[in-house]
């Protein structure tokens, strides 16, 4: 019978018939729930619970994302995202181990190679580009492809490239960035400028003789170039503001800007006074009706917001990363042609650099708690969820402590060979090396934690070499996704990898064949042929298993 069926039928027909097998009521997975670790049926049915889930993930979501949400943990490495699961899940009063993030929940996992194309560890612009642009380029450099010279306005002519930002505005897609860094940092700019080094944030970083070759800086640039970005939300007044200019907050600190420019002003001189608005607080933004207002530019530090663990969250503090992501979807969800938004959970990385994981780890909670404020917010139907790291760091995470021994304290249950303890979670590398040099130039040995409260929030792990800032690690880092065709996230990727399947999933920009866009609806296009003959075989085939 079947020798005689064409292999397009016959694999039509082998695929329903799996499917079929898969879902019969026989082979339904029964979970009883609860039950103690102790006994081989808890951990049964955890594994046929997620076999059934990892089973009906194989029906896959080809629809067209109208909305995309890209959240990126900065140096948001393996390591860090293990430690945090367990640092998560003692907050909740767990064991920790067995936590899941927001985002593990997600159906999809790859892995992506984070080098640049000057440098095998990576930094922050580099990377942005890859994953923003679609493009791998040299360390240091934004918007702008490998032919660049850092630092070079010469070499910039032909070398910009677009990032999906700008390709979703062309789509009529609303767009926005929420960062707790400066927004015009490494990855947010990244979104929106073109620009031969990452450090020139305000015209003062320029020097004259490239100024004089017509680059402009970063945050001019978000004012002048990206006119149609409706939601920033972070940290940086100072590069938008001239140096006789006070900042509202920090006594006795002025803007950067040697220009006499306010590009605040700026800012919302360009747009409908009616439906835009300027806040750097947290009582002016709860305050903001997002269903009255369509800008909103929100600038909440003079540099860098603070850390979690420092956050004043009265109202004249700083909103959270969650609530920004929340403020940030209401607005841009008003726009039917969909929307594509950038959070940056900046802070991760510049606790790594200091070597203080409880920092990293607190701010890694708040990313968790983004993360599933969106999820909660949107509907994996129409909207794509990315989560993802530029790169990594060089935390650790060893030893052979007991399970549910606190991640940020002593290994219970050893020592080093040295008959000191030491700590589930260190550095290669950082300012933690500084205080081990010293302790072996004054005792003889690393320093003796015993006593020490190294689960305080200032404590900085050892590390093995002393360095003044902590570097970035340089193995692949994890993406997760949900939503439409969050499926073709699937194996190790090359990280520029990332903005042609949101370009792709989103029908933005060149490669849109497959798509076919009835007002708000999208739908995936398949060959005629095909269709029918997948159609007719799958009837015919369900008709033969129901005899």
């Amino acid at each position: 019978m079947f020798r005689s069926l064409h292999p397009v039928v016959l694999l039509s027909v082998c695929f329903v018939y799996v499917q079929t097998k898969c879902h019969n009521k026989d082979h339904t997975f029964k979970i009883t729930g609860g039950g103690s670790e102790e006994y081989a049926q808890y951990w049964n049915d955890l594994a046929e619970d997620e076999l059934e889930k990892a089973l009906r993930a194989q029906n896959l979501n080809q629809n067209i994302a109208k909305n995309v949400i890209l959240f990126l943990g900065d140096g948001m490495g393996v390591a860090t995202v293990s430690a945090g699961r367990v640092f998560v899940g003692q907050l909740a009063g767990k064991t920790g181990e067995e936590f899941q993030l927001s985002w593990e929940k997600f159906p999809h996992v790859a892995l992506s190679k984070t080098y640049n194309t000057d440098a095998q560890v990576s930094d922050s612009a580099g990377t942005a580009c890859a994953f923003l642009s679609g493009v791998k380029t040299k360390s240091g450099v934004v918007g702008l492809d490998d032919h660049v010279e850092r630092g070079s306005c010469a070499s910039t002519e032909s070398a910009a490239v677009d990032s999906i930002l700008h390709l979703s505005q062309r789509a009529g897609k609303s767009t926005g960035i929420v960062t707790t860094a400066r927004v015009t940092h490494a990855t947010p700019s990244a979104a929106y400028a073109r620009c031969p080094d990452r450090d020139w944030e305000n015209n003062s970083d320029i020097p004259e003789e490239e100024a004089a070759l017509g680059c402009k800086d970063i945050a001019l640039q978000l004012i002048e170039n990206a006119t149609e970005v409706q939601v920033v939300l972070g940290g940086g007044r100072r590069e938008f503001t001239p140096n006789t200019t006070a900042d509202p907050q920090s006594k006795g600190y002025f803007g950067q800007r040697t220009d006499k420019r306010n590009l605040i002003e700026e800012w919302l001189a360009l747009r409908p006074e009616e439906t835009t608005q300027y806040v750097y607080n947290k009582g002016q933004f709860d305050d903001i009706d997002a269903e009255k207002i369509d800008y909103l530019l929100g600038l909440f530090d003079r540099t860098h917001m603070d850390y979690e663990s420092d956050r004043d969250t009265s109202d004249d503090g700083d909103p959270s990363l969650e609530e920004m992501t929340e403020k940030a979807i209401k607005i841009l969800k008003k726009n039917e042609k969909g929307y594509f938004l950038l959070v940056e959970s900046g802070r991760i990385d510049h606790a790594h650099h200091g070597g203080r994981a409880y920092d990293a780890l607190n701010e890694l909670n708040q990313f968790h708690l983004a993360v599933a404020k969106a999820k909660e917010m949107t509907s994996e139907d129409d909207t794509l969820l990315i989560v993802t790291a530029d790169h990594s760091h060089t935390l650790s995470f060893g030893g052979y402590p007991d399970r549910g021994n606190p991640i940020l304290g002593l290994v219970n249950n050893d020592t080093g060979s040295d008959g000191l303890p030491y700590t589930t979670l260190a550095y290669a590398n950082g300012p933690g090396g500084k205080q081990v040099f010293e302790s072996y130039n004054k005792t003889g040995h690393r320093p003796d934690n015993r006593g020490v409260d190294t689960e305080d929030k200032d404590y900085k792990q050892d590390a093995l070499v002393p360095k003044s800032s902590e570097t970035h690690g340089g193995e692949d880092v994890a993406i997760y996704a949900s939503g439409p065709m969050a499926h073709l996230f699937h194996g190790v990727h090359e990280q520029n990898y990332i903005m042609h399947v949101m370009k792709y999933t989103s029908c933005v920009g060149y490669n849109k064949e497959h798509c076919e866009i009835v007002g708000s609806d999208a739908s995936v296009h398949y060959p005629t042929f095909l269709t029918f003959i997948m159609s007719i075989s799958v009837l015919l085939f369900r008709g033969f298993l129901a005899e």
